[in-house]
C-alpha cells in the first residue's frame, strides 16, 4: 500500500483515495457542511496565525515571505506535527483548505515542511 501526502480543496468531492481527510485551515470552509466536507480530523491550530493569515490576503506576490513565516510558526507546533506524520506513516492523507489558490496557501507549505521533515 502506497503512503502519500495530498492536497484537496474543501470544496472538491471527498474520494476514497483521499484516505484520512485533515482540514488544516484555522477557519471553517465557508458554505461547508461538516456531512459534505467528510473531514476526519480538523487541525486548525496548525494553520498560520489570524495575523499571518490576514497579512498574507493570499495575495501570490507576498508568497515567499507568507512560507518563510509559515514554516516558522510550524516550528512550535511538535505535537500536531507528530501526528500528522503518524497518521501519514498509517496510509494515505489529504490535507483539506479553503483557499481558492491551489498554489499559493499554507496546505502547500505544510505539505512541503512535513516531506522535508520525513
Amino acid at each position: 500500500m502506497k503512503h502519500e501526502l495530498k492536497l484537496k480543496r474543501a470544496y472538491e468531492l471527498p474520494h476514497k483515495d483521499d484516505g484520512t481527510r485533515i482540514l488544516v485551515d484555522r477557519l471553517w470552509p465557508r458554505g461547508l457542511t461538516k456531512e459534505k466536507a467528510e473531514v476526519d480530523l480538523w487541525l486548525k491550530d496548525i494553520a498560520p496565525s489570524t495575523e499571518l493569515r490576514k497579512w498574507f490576503g493570499h495575495d501570490p506576490n507576498k508568497w515567499r515571505t507568507f512560507r518563510a513565516r509559515c514554516q516558522t510558526e510550524l516550528k512550535d507546533h511538535g505535537d500536531q506535527l507528530e501526528l500528522l506524520k503518524s497518521k501519514a506513516k498509517e496510509g494515505t492523507v489529504t490535507l483539506i483548505y479553503g483557499a481558492r489558490d491551489q498554489a499559493h496557501n499554507e496546505a502547500v507549505v505544510l505539505k512541503e515542511f512535513l516531506e522535508r521533515s520525513a
